[in-house]
C-alpha cells in the first residue's frame, strides 16, 4: 500500500509569503530539498495545468533522481495541491500533495499532505525528509528584511 505522510507547523510570517515560497522556483530550489541535497529546477510553471521538472542530487554520492508533476489546484495564500512523479520506474504511481495554508495569530499555521508514497521509500524518511525541509522553509519566510 502506498504510504501517507502528514505534517503540520505554524510558522511566524503571512500566508501570502509562505505560498510565494512553493509557487517561486528560485525559493522552492532553496528550501524543498532535505539536508545534504541540491535542487535544480529544470521547468516549472505554478499554474493550474502547468508542470515542473527538478531534481535532487545527494551532495555525499553526486547521485541524482528527477521527478515532476502538475499543479491541481492554487489558491494564493491558502492552498495548493499537486502531483508529484519519480523519472524512475523503480518508483512507480502518483504522489499528490496538498498543502493548506491558515493565517493565525502568531502567523501561519501549515498543514502537508503527501498521499501515494511508493511502497520502496520508508514512510519515516519522507517525514524526516519533510521536517528538514520545513526548517529550511521557516529560515526563508520568517525573517522580516525590509531593506
Amino acid at each position: 500500500m502506498p504510504g501517507t505522510v502528514r505534517l503540520h507547523r505554524v510558522l511566524t510570517t503571512s500566508p501570502e509569503k509562505v505560498y510565494r515560497a512553493f509557487v517561486e522556483a528560485d525559493a522552492l530550489a532553496k528550501w524543498l530539498p532535505p539536508n545534504g541535497f541540491t535542487c535544480t529546477v529544470h521547468n516549472f510553471e505554478a499554474k493550474v495545468g502547468g508542470t515542473f521538472k527538478m531534481s535532487f542530487r545527494n551532495f555525499t554520492t553526486g547521485d541524482s533522481h528527477a521527478f515532476g508533476g502538475e499543479y491541481l489546484e492554487l489558491v494564493p495564500g491558502e492552498r495548493l495541491l499537486y502531483t508529484d512523479r519519480f523519472d524512475d520506474p523503480n518508483l512507480p504511481g502518483e504522489i499528490r500533495v496538498t498543502v493548506v495554508l491558515k493565517k493565525v495569530s502568531v502567523g501561519t499555521e501549515i498543514d502537508i499532505t503527501q498521499a501515494g508514497i511508493p511502497d520502496v521509500i520508508p514512510v519515516e524518511a519522507c517525514y524526516l525528509g519533510w521536517q528538514e525541509s520545513l526548517r529550511n522553509l521557516a529560515k526563508l519566510v520568517e525573517p522580516e528584511i525590509n531593506q
